[in-house]
């Protein structure tokens, strides 16, 4: 009688492409399925006293187990009994569990398979708490995200578009298990990458050689279950995941670690460094190795370790085969590293300053590995790698969008612009000369009604003999309405110009496009204004004097008229000579008409300048509210929105609220 078998393959996740098929035959001929993942069945023969006890092993491979009489999992051996329950006894041994079911079939002598019993074990994976991001990180991830909304409109989308890679790689990693750290090992052609991976799996994972490149796909190590979603979303299949040697010590060391073994990054396939530019970017932290041959290379120096020299606090940097450097040699090599470091503007985290981790140790030997252990236990107790990455990579981000939303100097539209702006458009539309024309005609109309009626005769009598004067002839009214033209675009040019000094080139660009745009029918706006506002409803008014000044003029004409007709008479001897008293009245008559005349005159200069500056200040108004709803209020629209993003990249950077930044003024007054 045959005994019951049970495989795992000391992977985390079994079902990946590269596992072996879905039905396979094991060395035994016992016949293994795929079932639903995390539920294994086990089937057992009953027979007349069945009894079966063996031994079997499972080997780390390319993701497959291979079944030879009793289930070993997790270095576990569980033996066959007859019954369920040391069935599921046997089962539960193993700590780590593929989804694979091992069923074992007897055939009787007629070729019939013999009834079976079938027992549900439940090894699904435990459930692992997704990542939390602290206050102040999701602070800068929603105003990230803020950021980019704000400027789609107005920025293209490569400027955007690693800001947006940041944001999309922040919710993936934020929905993946936070009690793991991914942690990539990278290096240089010859490093000792994988024999540095195998030492601290404690076993021949990774393949070493002298064969150049040895590592052609990234291979992945977790130290405990639950980190399936992180190894998928790097793209590993599960042919290229392994399992460290099973340590009660080693795994309380490093438990939550996931180790990623990278191809070369100066490899020669183009694929290789393909592959370790995709993973750089996801991996919560990387360790880079160097020899002592290759620790100033320019490559890794200027493609890799300048660049990301504001992720030091997820860095490590190693220096490998110190064994090959005699005496203290070791020293300083691993001195003129941390100078190199130095030089590319990487934090060293000496002292207890946070940076990065510079170690010397001989992957071959063993030397400084329990020390590289030990710190990487740390670093992975902490939880802290995921968002210390994402936090560095917002920072990344900030740094090549400052010249796009940071200015130096105060930006925006001030009072006094705002102001010069109103007076060159009342001027393109004549408001000084329509308030000088306005006064013009109520002093005329003034004197029409307190001036001698000989004198009004007189000048129209005037007015009748000679042609009308003063008027423009087409060609001078086209030569002004170019002439105002070109004041009303030099006004938005102005204008425009005093709005994006000190703005960012695209924010800059928009605030011009906007002038443009509301610059565009604003001369003919003006004329419709100036011909509603300029010209005055009726007759001007009157002041309360005036029907007292008409009447002296007329009592003056009257004394005038009553004067030389009495001295008519006389001349005609139809009244008795009396040449003083007709006398005196014609000359109080003629001598009061022109004094009456001038004190109108007088009396009518201060409302003749108030109509005629009431007049100039209507136009005036009239052209400021014009340009105001059509250049002043778009300008003003799109300083506003620059504000706005600028405060959101302010709280990207994390320094919000910092002084020595130049912000933005006059933003909101132009359209209020």
């Amino acid at each position: 009688m045959t005994a019951v078998t049970a495989v795992t393959d000391h992977t985390d996740h079994a079902d990946q492409p590269g596992d072996d098929d879905a039905r396979k035959k094991g060395a035994d001929g016992d016949i293994v399925r795929k079932e639903r993942p995390g539920r294994d069945i086990v089937r057992k023969e009953k027979g007349d006293s069945a009894r079966g006890r063996g031994r079997g092993s499972t080997e780390a491979g390319a993701g497959s187990g291979r079944a030879e009489g009793t289930a070993v999992a997790g270095g576990g051996v569980a033996e066959g009994v007859d019954g369920a329950g040391d069935a599921v006894s046997a089962d539960a041994a193993g700590g780590w569990d593929d989804g694979l079911i091992a069923r074992r079939v007897s055939a009787t002598a007629e070729g019939h398979a013999r009834p079976v019993q079938e027992v549900v074990v439940d090894h699904r994976p435990p459930a692992v708490a997704p990542l939390a991001y602290d206050g102040p990180l999701r602070s800068r991830l929603d105003a990230l995200r803020e950021l980019v909304g704000l400027s789609r409109t107005r920025l293209d989308s490569r400027t955007l578009a690693e800001a947006g890679q940041v944001l999309d790689e922040a919710a993936a990693r934020r929905r993946l298990s936070g009690q793991h750290t991914v942690v990539a090992i990278a290096g240089a052609t010859g490093s000792g990458k994988s024999q540095l991976f195998n030492a601290l799996a404690g076993v021949a994972i990774s393949e070493t050689g002298v064969r150049r490149p040895t590592t052609a796909a990234p291979i992945a190590c977790s130290w405990s279950d639950g980190a399936a979603g992180l190894i998928d979303r790097l793209g590993i299949p599960g042919r290229l995941r392994r399992r460290p040697l099973q340590s009660a010590e080693a795994e309380a060391q490093l438990r939550g670690l996931v180790l990623v073994d990278l191809p070369d990054h100066d490899s020669a396939a183009v694929q290789h460094r393909e592959h370790v530019d995709r993973i750089l970017a996801l991996v919560d932290a990387v360790i880079w190795v160097v020899d002592p041959e290759k620790y100033a290379d320019a490559v890794l120096h200027e493609r890799y370790l300048r660049p990301m020299a504001g992720h030091a606090e997820v860095t490590f940097v190693v220096l490998n085969q110190v064994d090959r450097l005699p005496g203290e040699a070791a020293d300083q090599v691993l001195d003129d590293l941390r100078r190199l470091l130095d030089d590319d503007g990487i934090a060293l985290g000496e002292y207890g300053e946070p940076g990065a981790t510079v170690l010397a140790l001989s992957a071959l030997t063993g030397e400084g590995i329990g020390e590289l252990r030990e710190v990487l236990g740390h670093f992975v107790a902490e939880r802290g790698a995921a968002a210390r990455r994402i936090s560095a990579d917002v920072d990344a981000a900030a740094v090549r969008l400052w010249p796009v939303y940071a200015n130096r100097r105060q930006a925006g539209l001030s009072e006094e612009a705002r102001d010069e702006f109103a007076d060159r458009l009342a001027d393109a539309v004549g408001a000084t000369a329509a308030g000088e024309a306005a006064e013009r005609a109520w002093r005329r109309n003034a004197n029409r009604a307190c001036g001698t009626p000989w004198l009004r005769l007189w000048r129209w009598y005037q007015d009748r003999r000679e042609p009308a004067t003063g008027r423009l002839s087409v060609r001078a009214y086209d030569d002004e309405e170019a002439t105002a033209r070109q004041r009303v675009e030099q006004a938005v040019r102005t204008v425009a110009e005093q709005a994006t000094d000190g703005l960012p080139a695209p924010w800059a660009q928009a605030v011009r496009e906007a002038a443009v745009r509301g610059s565009q029918g604003l001369c003919e706006a003006l004329d419709e204004l100036a011909v509603r506002a300029g010209t005055p409803m009726g007759r001007p008014p009157r002041p309360g004097w005036w029907p007292a000044a008409v009447l002296a003029q007329a009592s003056m004409t009257v004394l005038q008229v009553v004067g030389g007709l009495w001295l008519l008479g006389q001349v005609i001897g139809f009244m008795s000579p009396n040449l003083g008293v007709p006398a005196l009245l014609m000359v109080i008559g003629i001598v009061g008409g022109p004094a009456v005349e001038w004190a109108c005159r007088l009396a009518a200069n201060g409302p003749a300048r108030r109509y005629g500056s009431e007049a100039e200040r209507r136009l005036r108004e009239a052209a400021s509210g014009c340009g105001r709803a059509r250049v002043l209020d778009p300008v003003a629209a799109e300083l506003l929105r620059y504000r706005e993003v600028r405060e959101q990249f302010l709280r990207v950077s994390g320094i919000a609220g910092v002084t020595g930044v130049s912000g933005v003024t006059g933003v909101g007054a132009s359209a209020g």
